[in-house]
């Protein structure tokens, strides 16, 4: 018995070259799909709506309360402002304020405000965002920790010298034409920043010290400068004389313009300060203006030295001495001669060894 055969239906082979037909979705196939589409968003829209209008309402919370907190450190640093140049009108005003100076730290003060206002509340919106949409933020916040961390110890330089100068700045330790010594640098303050700080020095250099830098300040135009003038005269003068003749000259300079200013105590003549052998020496000092101790140390000089070249009193190492005294010789110190610095006199020919005699056979 032998098995039927089949064989195919004779007809052309499909080439290798030609693609298979496309399936074309029917009008039941997009009807389904349309169907489900609806039925999961049917089913979801809710819980949509809900997260969408609860970023909506976080975002407008967060926008209102960084507004409002903008507008009122703004109005307060502007009534800062209104204060300093309300007292910058008076006498007092003029010499305890400096409007650039107050003004720059205003600024300063706000600048800071509002930024560490806008950093918190708007990364305390975005962690809010993230935390409606059921985001993990435990691994975030400890990425976060560990970055912050890496940061500081690459850039703590730069923290040091941020943290430093709004220190500075929120104490007021100084200020926009301020005559600061900070170790590293000393000069008159021309700008006041939250890590540098801009000093100009005596001789016209401009030095950038960095706030971090800087580890003591001594500031010479807050309150009060002393001014101090040692007038040295000789041991023999009169005291009372010269103690009237320092009065006198303290008196009339309190009382011209513009001394009387700057001058915000009067000049006090404190006594003998030192006693030499051939010397002695007075102290007069006075309190100033700040900045303005070296002008009223100078001005005290010229007056006392005129006053005591017409009181004919004696200032050491000065011209102030009699033109009749005679001058000194300089060679009067001196010893005469010796004779026998010479080799031919006769007291150094007595006093020559007698040479050997040879003797005769």
């Amino acid at each position: 018995m032998s098995l039927p055969v089949v064989l195919p239906a004779a007809g052309p082979s499909p080439s290798p070259s030609e693609s298979p037909a496309l399936t074309v979705p029917t009008f039941q196939d997009a009807h389904e799909t349309a169907t489900n589409a609806a039925g999961w968003v049917e089913q979801n829209w809710s819980t949509w709506l809900a997260i969408g209008l609860k970023i909506l309402l976080i975002l407008v919370i967060a926008a209102v309360l960084r507004a409002v907190v903008r507008r009122t450190i703004t109005k307060i640093i502007d009534r800062m402002a209104r204060t300093a140049q309300a007292v910058d009108g008076t006498a007092l005003g003029g010499l305890l304020v400096n409007a650039e100076r107050r003004r720059q730290r205003s600024q300063a003060i706000g600048s800071v405000l509002r930024s560490v206002t806008s950093f918190l509340i708007l990364g305390t919106a975005a962690l809010m965002v993230l935390a409606t949409f059921e985001i993990n933020l435990a691994p975030l916040l400890a990425s976060a920790g560990v970055a912050g961390v890496a940061i500081g110890f690459g850039a703590r330089n730069l923290v040091t010298d941020f943290l430093s100068g709004v220190f500075m700045i929120l104490e007021d330790q100084y200020g926009v034409g301020d005559s600061i010594d900070a170790g590293v640098a000393a000069g008159e303050v021309i700008e006041v920043g939250l890590r540098v700080t801009k000093l100009r020095g005596a001789n016209g250099e401009i030095w950038y010290v960095r706030n971090g830098e800087i580890k003591r300040i001594g500031n010479l135009s807050q309150g009060w400068a002393t001014a101090g003038v040692d007038v040295t005269v000789r041991a023999d003068e009169d005291l009372d004389k010269v103690k009237a003749t320092l009065d006198e000259v303290a008196e009339r300079m309190s009382k011209e313009e513009p001394w009387n200013e700057l001058l915000w105590s009067p000049i006090e003549v404190l006594g003998l300060d030192r006693v030499l052998i051939d010397s002695m020496v007075v102290r007069v000092t006075a309190k100033t203006m700040p900045g303005k101790s070296v002008t009223v140390e100078r001005e005290l000089r010229w007056r006392v030295k005129r006053a005591f070249d017409a009181a004919d009193i004696r200032i050491v190492g000065d011209a102030t001495a009699p033109a009749d005294t005679p001058a000194v010789d300089p060679t009067a110190a001196m010893s005469a001669p010796s004779a026998f610095a010479s080799a031919t006199s006769p007291q150094s020919l007595a006093a020559s060894p007698i040479p050997p005699q040879s003797l005769s056979k």
